[in-house]
């Protein structure tokens, strides 16, 4: 069994958004923090020295009333959060969660629904940069992970600004492109800051599925002709996504994820990935519908149809601290802007997409210490 971690190797984490999927990082820190259910659902127990135990959140920031000001163990189980709880011994803190910047991170449109739905926002000073900086250089975090709504640019760049000053590497999370953005990217380097992004690819979800049958086409010599993707859902960030406005760079995230590893890319018409439709009653247990329709030997015509399930925040909670660790190690290390292999496994728009065979090779190279900065051929 799995020891607790030694305080010698912890990486402390500053979080922006308690949302759900805040939620399941905190719980499942905790969770395996002690070695519960003999490491199952993870893609490393030991990354580079790093186990999940070694995880200790230091700072968070969110806007809504109902979490701001409680400790981060009571705030992510606070409404609107509705993602399953997995662990009953979510430790306390001792560290209150800020009130964050607004900006955009909160659609108008959210005000429509029922206050256990949807955000109730704090009327609190919201902070300035140099508060957040101050809140990161005090608290000694190594880690600022963003888990803003999709859409929030504004609120995203702020903190990423935020990182960049205090010297924290910065794991985006969201479909706002940052690590992906060459200007940013070259801001973080100058800065001497490692970035992880963009937009998290779900441990078994919709994306990785989905390209791994795109994949397996083209292997098997089977030529795509047309897919679609379709997601429903009911937690606040398909709510959040029913604002199509906000859905632009989500879906270039999600449907190049696709398309790079596809043999031939498809025309517009042929392919159609995205979230699709809000349904209360799911919460966070999230349902794909996928499609695919193509050609084998002779020309002879397929098609394959797949139904996925599953909850949608835990999903992405493994990958999270997999790419926590990472950033880590690279500031370890010295290293600065992009790191190509996590990226490419972890995210949905990295700064270089490779496939998923090259991508594991390339992220387990850099494990045992190899130069990320040599990864960045697809």
């Amino acid at each position: 069994m799995p020891q607790p971690s030694s305080p010698e190797r912890s990486i402390s984490v500053a979080i922006v958004g308690l949302g759900n999927c805040a939620s399941s990082l905190v719980q499942g820190v905790n969770y395996y923090r002690h070695g519960a259910n003999q490491r199952t659902g993870l893609m490393h127990w030991d990354l580079a020295g790093y186990t999940p135990g070694d995880i200790r959140i230091v700072a968070a920031w969110d806007v809504d009333s109902r979490k701001v000001g409680r400790d981060i163990a009571e705030a992510i189980f606070a409404p609107p959060n509705c993602t399953a709880k997995f662990c009953e011994s979510v430790e306390t803190t001792g560290v209150p969660v800020r009130m964050g910047v607004v900006l955009d991170g909160v659609s108008p449109h959210m005000a429509e629904y029922p206050d256990d739905r949807t955000f109730k926002v704090a009327d609190a000073p919201q902070p300035t940069k140099a508060d957040v900086v101050q809140v990161l250089r005090s608290s000694g975090a190594d880690v600022l992970m963003n888990y803003l709504p999709v859409g929030s640019q504004a609120a995203t760049e702020f903190y990423a600004e935020c990182a960049l000053e205090a010297g924290v590497a910065f794991v985006n999370n969201i479909p706002v492109f940052i690590a992906s953005d060459e200007a940013w990217a070259q801001r973080f380097r100058v800065a001497g800051v490692p970035i992880i992004g963009d937009d998290i690819k779900a441990q078994l979800g919709a994306t990785i599925v989905h390209r791994t049958l795109t994949d397996l086409f083209h292997k098997r010599g089977v030529k795509l002709e047309r897919t679609y993707q379709l997601n429903t859902g009911g937690n606040t960030d398909f709510l959040n996504m029913t604002n199509k406005a906000r859905l632009a760079s989500k879906k270039i995230s999600k449907t190049e994820a696709v398309q790079s590893v596809a043999e031939e890319r498809l025309e517009d018409e042929n392919i159609h990935i995205g979230p699709s439709d809000y349904v209360a009653w799911q919460n966070d247990n999230k349902v794909c519908f996928l499609r695919m329709e193509g050609s084998m030997f002779g020309g002879v015509p397929m098609n394959l149809e797949l139904r996925l399930s599953v909850e949608d925040s835990p999903n992405s909670a493994g990958v999270a601290i997999d790419m926590i660790r990472c950033a880590k190690v690279a500031m370890d290390r010295g290293l600065a802007g992009p790191i190509y292999p996590a990226a490419a496994v972890f995210c949905k728009h990295p700064p270089v997409q490779m496939t998923d065979d090259k991508a594991h090779a390339a992220l387990e190279a850099f494990i045992e210490g190899a130069d990320p900065t040599n990864q960045a051929v697809a």
